[in-house]
């Protein structure tokens, strides 16, 4: 429904996204991550905005970086890890600069970890590499803040981070925008009619590239080259420094002087809402830090107290300037913050004299623990592994939860692509010790790899080569939903399809294993259980690299739903053996199970692993929930 008005209702992702397309960028590229994911998939839905999901987050950077080499503005998204795989290219970019083309990067911090493997503070990585950082409170600064940062990053010749965290990402704040709106949606733009915007450089892509063939010392990042461009960082640091202290984005809102609160971010939401009659200097621009400003401030105000989230950045940075304050000594550096955890602190820190009110009891709900969906091919991968005693080395994505109980047969998580190189790792330390003692058939205590399909191009490839090239051995699974499932179902270079919807060449985790060397590879179905089992069986006790490609689509990707299954009480004995798979449709009742069919996706795993026949496939119109 089109909105006639000038304003609507957009989640701060969606008005990122707005804000880079009124601004004029012409390449997006990113890899999917909660909470940044769709910021990348509302700017595909703009016209005249190329966009694309990379392989990796350092490859969607170097794309970014190409696109601002060439003239043009240029977006890379991220959530917080994915800056750790992309820092090489930010630090190599905050050296070169980027010739004419802004470049804004927008990475997603995920405070309380809500699908995350931590909660690190991404501010650090603009002191780090030496870039200025940018951080809205709400989803009208996000599309606000994202236009000044491409400005920003063309008047200074750096790149610009854009930190989003969670609430802002996801939470919804009103936008005014230019003309009628519509409620945005996946591939909808929040823009009813939107046109292409023009592109704000007069210079051709032609004429950037020349102009970078011609100045060598500046792109081509060898020692010599280097060693003169970083006091141009230095100094275009010390440039933003002195510009941050009027440019309007670090604004004081007067209140009384007896406490101060320097803050930024959705910390300023929750701070001014606790304390309303405090004076407030809110930070826009959070590195460089405007040191004069803060110092007047300071010196406006009786105490002075920090509001931010996770880590002490602003607040060891205001001492380092000389100025008294208090942070977290009040407010936790672990978590999200929210108005409740600002008003105790403030309590506690004596500025309020109220005691925080008692929460609302709440009514004690039935745990709801995270678990695969019914029907998901990773689950027979993990039965079967629990059933040879492998020990597995994990990685991101849903088949982390092949940990969880019953399961529990998945036994390390650290990063993207990890346990490929930790397999490696623990079969060269197994060498000459109490793996070559194993008997060949011996599958207990043997290491094995997991790792999903889009994580394999992400950051698998390189592992398996380092496998292949180092002598190494042992079983790597490659869990091949075809899809970038966890995140929302985005495409991946083994799906046959671009971020736009259009057909691409689509990659085989199995030619790819066998053109890195791997000799043992075999594709196969995983609710071919005892096929499954036979080749894990194999490969784990192979001694040599081996991949088997757990092919199974995504069943809430593919719909796919056969006639549910049935539980015979006459032949059920009550052991268990199917509720080990930790199954949703299946739950403990008396000495039997109760199956509840409006769940059960008739894949047949249960079936297939019951020793007595007492679960078999019924045929459509049958059963509701069935007891034995």
């Amino acid at each position: 429904m089109v909105n006639p008005m000038d304003r609507i209702l957009l989640s701060g992702n969606e008005a990122v996204a707005l804000g880079a397309f009124e601004a004029g960028v012409k390449v997006g590229a990113g890899y999917p991550g909660t909470p940044s994911t769709e910021i990348l998939e509302s700017l595909a839905s703009y016209p005249g905005v190329y966009c694309e999901w990379s392989s990796n987050e350092k490859v969607a950077l170097d794309v970014a970086i190409g696109a601002a080499y060439a003239g043009r503005r240029a977006l890379a998204v991220m959530k917080h890890v994915g800056l750790n795989v992309a820092a090489d290219s930010l630090f190599y970019a905050a050296y070169t600069g980027l010739g004419g083309g802004g470049l804004t990067i927008i990475v997603a911090d995920d405070p309380g970890m809500h699908s995350s493997q931590n909660e690190q503070d991404t501010r650090h990585y603009a002191r780090f590499a030496q870039v200025p950082m940018v951080e809205p409170s709400d989803s009208a600064e996000a599309r606000d803040l994202v236009a000044q940062a491409f400005a920003i990053s063309e008047q200074f010749d750096v790149p610009v981070l854009v930190r989003m965290s969670t609430r802002v990402s996801h939470s919804r704040a009103v936008v005014k925008v230019r003309g009628p709106a519509v409620a945005p949606g996946k591939r909808r733009p929040a823009l009813a009619d939107p046109l292409p915007v023009s592109d704000p450089h007069s210079r051709s892509a032609g004429d950037a590239l020349t102009a970078l063939t011609a100045n060598p010392g500046k792109y081509v990042m060898v020692p010599g080259n280097a060693r003169g461009r970083h006091p141009v960082v230095r100094e275009r640091l010390a440039d933003l420094g002195r510009w941050a202290e009027s440019c309007g984005l670090n604004r004081v809102e007067p209140g009384g002087r007896a406490l101060g609160v320097v803050t930024s971010g959705i910390a300023y939401q929750y701070a001014r809402q606790v304390l309303p009659e405090a004076s407030f200097l809110k930070l826009g621009m959070v590195w460089p830090l405007p040191a004069g400003l803060l110092r007047r401030f300071a010196a406006q105000v009786d105490r002075l107290l920090v509001v931010e989230e996770l880590d002490p950045f602003l607040e060891e940075n205001l001492r380092l300037l000389g100025l008294t304050t208090e942070g977290k000594r009040w407010f936790p550096a672990i978590g999200e913050l929210s108005p409740a955890a600002v008003r105790r602190g403030a309590v506690q820190a004596g500025v309020l004299g109220e005691e925080p009110p008692e929460p609302v009891p709440l009514p004690s709900l039935p745990a709801r623990p995270p678990v695969l969906c019914p029907g998901c091919g990773h689950r027979p991968i993990f039965y079967a592994l629990r059933r040879l005693g492998a020990v597995v080395f994990g990685d991101i994505g849903c088949y982390t939860l092949g940990a969880m109980p019953p399961l529990s047969a998945l036994h390390t998580c650290g990063c993207m692509g990890s346990g490929l190189g930790n397999l490696h790792g623990v079969a060269k330390a197994m060498e000459g010790s109490d793996g070559n003692g194993k008997a060949a058939a011996v599958t207990r205590g043997r290491p094995a790899a997991v790792i999903g399909d889009s994580t394999f191009y992400h950051a698998g490839l390189p592992a398996l080569a380092n496998l292949v090239y180092n002598g190494g051995g042992g079983l790597v699974i490659v869990a091949d939903n075809s899809t970038t499932a966890m995140t929302g179902h985005q495409d991946h270079p083994g799906t046959g399809r671009t971020l736009a919807g259009e057909a691409a060449p689509r990659l085989d985790p199995a030619e790819a294993a066998r053109g890195l060397g791997v000799k043992r590879v075999a594709t196969v179905d995983p609710f071919a259980v005892d096929e499954f089992l036979a080749v894990a069986r194999a490969f784990l006790t192979a001694g040599e690299p081996a991949v088997i490609v757990a092919r199974h689509p995504c069943v809430l990707q593919s719909r796919s739903r056969r006639p549910p299954v049935r539980v015979l009480a006459e032949r059920c004995n009550g052991c268990g053996l199917c509720l080990r798979l930790g199954c949703p449709p299946l739950s403990p009742d008396g000495d039997g199970v109760l199956l509840d069919s409006d769940l059960c996706t008739g894949c047949g795993l249960c079936v297939a692993i019951c020793p007595r026949q007492a679960l078999i496939a019924v045929t459509d119109g049958e059963g509701d929930s069935l007891h034995a």
